[in-house]
């Protein structure tokens, strides 16, 4: 697949300066710049987070309604339901939710809806559980926004409703008690880019506040909330930012020992990353609901015995590795599918199974780059998943053919939908001409971000090391991105793994050669044989083979 690189500039006096005022390199202080650091204390602030650098949780629209809510609850003994959705930010929102109401002495239990029986957000189902069951108050996590006729039909059952969303509102929005969501445009949150699970913890926080709960009694479930901005993808700044260094450092010196089973399922034993959360933890949180019942990952996230969240564990990894197998073979069918004259993807099958649907259309994106839905069948509904290629607004693309959904929602980049078999046509031809009105030609090719070219000699240990203290990374501050420019192979470069599928290298340099890998590029080893100059795109990492660590290049890219 094509893909474009784009080099990004800034300011060579701004550089200058501030390379001078924190006494590092003009490529450090470049990095600093293109992630809007411009001076010595911005620069403080993003390497020394502090939790004093959080909002005030009042700020936030509706905070003291939701706090007076809760207590209500406390003081007249109501039971009270935590509502979530069955993606890792749902499930993480639930169970720091679920254990910090616990521990003030609420009558509480938890609800996830079914993927398969009642989708995504709100359901009747919880809805009549919540009143079947004599519960007062409902409080919804990442999902509610746009559950107008579910909070009406639970406000005529006498149920109540505490909203803590982050997914964008519509013009209508729900009559609940309090709606918790920094993207209401009425909403003065400094901060916007909360994950769902975030905006509930604003509400923790606030409720301490209120109730002269120190801050160092509720720092404990930073590690969930980490967890849910690693999966779901939000900025890594601002709060965010704050979260999850302080997160991290609970995940590696004390984690739950929900999360301390699944790492150990998934081998990360000690510096454990946000990468490490992101494709070793999440992906096994969501298969529990991808394959049987989100509620599994929940019971193993508010467990507090280690044997029982291993039990816990291998199960939820019996249910990992049929997701990955359901993963490959849909993903090899629905490549099938594709028209590759369109600007759109929109692939279906009532074969395929519900659960993976969003991680095949972000499979499909690799390949034919465009914004992508994928859809299972069941008795007449197709139900599924959307996927955003760079910059392009697939919120709003769809949004321009909901009349024919019978559900939406989502962000700019991702969605999830349902419809009626018999609009399935004339949906795809409209999300077809919806796309083609906005997006660019440069929007159908995958571009990769250059932070800067350099030397392939200017890497070394200390460049590694400030680089490092960078993280954690994530969007709008991800791993630093560079480009060097007619670098050789030394001759030992080659095609590696069990399908020769991915490439090693030796790039020359002047003191000595550095090693590189490209997971799935074995394709290019053409264009590095037979000592020809080439340019390479990579990220530094770190290699630990046999207890000896060293430098490498993670390659994104060569060109001849």
């Amino acid at each position: 697949m094509q893909k474009n690189w784009n080099v990004l500039s800034s300011d060579k006096t701004v550089v200058s300066e501030l390379a001078k005022a924190l006494n590092v390199s003009d490529i450090i202080a470049h990095l600093l710049v293109l992630r809007g650091i411009t001076t010595f204390e911005e620069a403080k602030l993003f390497f020394r987070p502090e939790i004093s650098h959080l909002h005030d949780p009042f700020l936030m629209k509706d905070m003291q309604k939701a706090v007076d809510r809760i207590e209500l609850a406390i003081v007249k003994k109501e039971k009270v339901l935590v509502y979530g959705d069955y993606d890792v930010d749902g499930t993480t929102s639930v169970a720091m939710m679920y254990l910090f109401l616990k521990k003030q002495g609420v009558e509480i239990e938890y609800y996830i809806p079914c993927r398969y029986d009642e989708g995504y957000g709100i359901s009747l189902k919880g809805i009549d559980y919540a009143k079947a069951n004599n519960f007062r108050l409902i409080v919804a996590l990442d999902c509610g926004i746009r559950a107008v006729d579910q909070v009406d039909y639970a406000n005529a059952k006498g149920v109540d409703f505490i909203i803590c969303d982050h997914h964008n509102p519509a013009e209508k929005v729900p009559k609940a008690i309090a709606i918790l969501n920094p993207k209401q445009t009425d909403c003065s949150y400094p901060y916007k880019e909360l994950s769902g699970c975030g905006v509930g913890f604003k509400l923790i926080q606030a409720f301490s506040q209120k109730n002269n709960i120190d801050f160092s009694e509720i720092i404990e479930y930073l590690d969930l909330l980490t967890v849910s901005i690693g999966a779901d993808i939000v900025p890594m700044m601002g709060e965010n930012r704050v979260f999850a260094f302080y997160g991290l450092q609970l995940i590696n010196k004390s984690p739950r020992v929900g999360l301390k089973a699944l790492m150990d399922i998934a081998q990360k034993k000690k510096g454990v990353t946000i990468s490490d959360v992101v494709f070793g933890v999440a992906p096994r949180i969501n298969a529990a609901g991808r394959i049987e019942h989100a509620k599994k990952a929940v019971e193993i996230l508010v467990e507090q015995d280690y044997a029982k969240a291993k039990l816990f564990a291998d199960k939820i990894e019996e249910n990992n590795i049929t997701r990955r197998c359901l993963d490959k073979s849909i993903t090899t069918e629905a490549l099938e599918k594709i028209d590759a004259a369109k600007r759109s993807t929109v692939v279906h099958s009532e074969n395929w199974h519900k659960g993976v649907v969003g991680i095949v259309a972000s499979r499909l994106i690799e390949t034919h780059y465009k914004p992508t839905i994928v859809l299972a069948e069941k008795d007449g509904m197709l139900t599924g998943s959307a996927r955003s290629v760079h910059d392009f607004d697939l919120y709003a693309a769809i949004e321009k053919c909901s009349y024919l959904c019978e559900k939406f929602g989502g962000h700019k980049y991702a969605a999830g939908l349902s419809i009626k078999k018999e609009n399935l046509i004339q949906f795809i031809e409209e999300f077809e001409k919806s796309v083609c009105e906005t997006i660019t030609e440069d929007q159908l090719i995958l571009k990769i971000n250059i932070d800067k070219v350099i030397d392939i000699d200017a890497i070394d240990d200390k460049l590694y090391r400030t680089i490092k203290q960078f993280a954690p990374f994530g969007p709008k501050n991800l791993s630093p991105i560079f480009i060097s420019k007619n670098v050789v192979d030394n001759g030992y470069g080659k095609r590696v793994g069990e399908d020769k599928s991915h490439l090693r290298i030796n790039v020359k340099r002047t003191s000595n050669s550095i090693a590189g890998i490209g997971f799935g590029m074995g394709n290019l080893f053409e264009n590095i044989k037979d000592n020809q100059s080439f340019d390479i795109c990579y990220s530094i990492d770190e290699n630990e083979w046999n207890g000896k660590k060293s430098l490498q290049l993670r390659i994104r890219d060569i060109k001849s």
